[in-house]
């Protein structure tokens, strides 16, 4: 099919294009191409993309091994970050210039050869986390990290990847789920956490960290998050079953050998405590490192406790499915915090890393509503 019939004689679209490591400067709102989808492929109108730190963290080169500082909200920070070298991403150097935009909820325009059109006019969102070589190996490719992304009017991805769905939420709901959700749901599947396992959820406020939060408790785990002060009420609301609050003494709080299962994206300088408050046997997930990606680790409380520490970057097979089934059986929310123009990212970023919002931002390109 003709890229004009599918978009209604639209030769290009509306994009953020991200030119390469730095600050805000980087990101350049311009007329470019409406891609086509490959064999294989579908292209999507984008109705609505979610806001992570992963476009922050690709921006200023913080995925680069040189990098050893968290992922502040300061100017200086981020020049800090662009000046050093930058070694990579996850699989190779960031391809810039780039789309970003991780979290994708779209509706299927067009299907390239070989697609069935059967998807054509389904609401879908994407699963950002690709497994191009199967699941019996770990590797794996991210949109908007390794291929353009949903920062744009349109966007062409995987037929496979693509998830029709049924169910009364908006698109900018829907599009707080890919990205933040899927880490959620493959820690915990990864740490095999089930009915009445004690969990300790660190940085418990952010995208991932609520949604741990409601994933967990769906799979009957009680709940210990931690958090600001500020935000008590809307975790109690999600169901934590204790709140602690940040920059308490983990142990005092806790008690050590006291948690199954500790699901801790924010690392820096309270690590070490988490591996304190573990039973002997218990699991350390982890997805991030938004307070520091250096650590200090006593290996004696590893190998001493029979401590598992699990990775997590590649999702697992049932995640993104099992994700669907929760969504149209209602047995999880979205948390929108913000809704931004596409052409606001800028804002929508700035205001994000101030941290000071709960649940997750979304911006909307200008043909969302068309």
């Amino acid at each position: 099919m003709d890229t004009l019939d599918a978009t209604g004689c639209a030769k290009t679209m509306m994009a953020i294009v991200t030119t390469g490591n730095g600050g805000y400067e980087k990101l350049e709102y311009r007329e470019v191409p409406i891609p086509v989808p490959d064999p294989g492929e579908v292209l999507l109108r984008v109705l609505a993309a979610g806001v992570n730190n992963t476009e922050i963290n690709t921006r200023l080169g913080w995925y680069s091994s040189s990098v050893t500082t968290d992922t502040g909200a300061t100017s200086e920070s981020q020049q800090s970050h662009a000046e050093q070298k930058v070694d990579g991403g996850w699989n190779a150097a960031t391809p810039f210039p780039l789309i970003q935009g991780t979290d994708c909820c779209g509706q299927v325009v067009q299907a390239g050869e070989g697609v069935a059109d059967h998807l054509i006019g389904k609401r879908v969102i994407v699963r950002a986390c690709m497994r191009p070589n199967g699941y019996d190996t770990m590797d794996n490719v991210w949109m908007a990290s390794d291929f353009d992304g949903a920062f744009a009017e349109y966007v062409k991805v995987p037929h496979t990847e693509v998830f029709p769905i049924t169910c009364d939420w908006s698109n900018e709901e829907l599009a707080t789920i890919p990205c933040a959700y899927g880490t959620a749901e493959n820690m915990l599947h990864r740490a095999q956490v089930g009915t009445d396992c004690r969990v300790l959820v660190a940085g418990a406020s952010g995208g991932v960290g609520s949604a741990t939060v409601q994933l967990a408790k769906r799979r009957g785990a009680h709940v210990t998050a931690i958090t600001s002060k500020a935000k008590v009420e809307q975790l109690r609301a999600l169901g934590a079953d204790i709140i602690v609050e940040r920059g308490s003494d983990l142990v005092s709080e806790l008690g050590e050998n006291t948690i199954d299962v500790v699901v801790d994206n924010v690392a820096g300088p309270e690590f070490s405590k988490m591996l304190k408050v573990l039973k002997r046997g218990g699991r350390f997930v982890s997805s991030g490192a938004i307070a520091g990606p250096i650590v200090s680790l006593d290996m004696r409380d590893m190998y001493l406790k029979d401590i598992t520490l699990i990775g997590c970057t590649a999702w697992d097979e049932p995640v993104f499915p099992d994700l669907i089934g929760y969504i149209e059986r209602n047995e999880i929310r979205p948390i929108l915090a913000k809704v931004f123009p596409l052409d606001q990212i800028a804002r929508a970023q700035q205001e994000f890393i101030e941290k000071s919002h709960f649940g997750n931002f979304v911006l909307v390109p200008p043909n969302s509503q068309a």
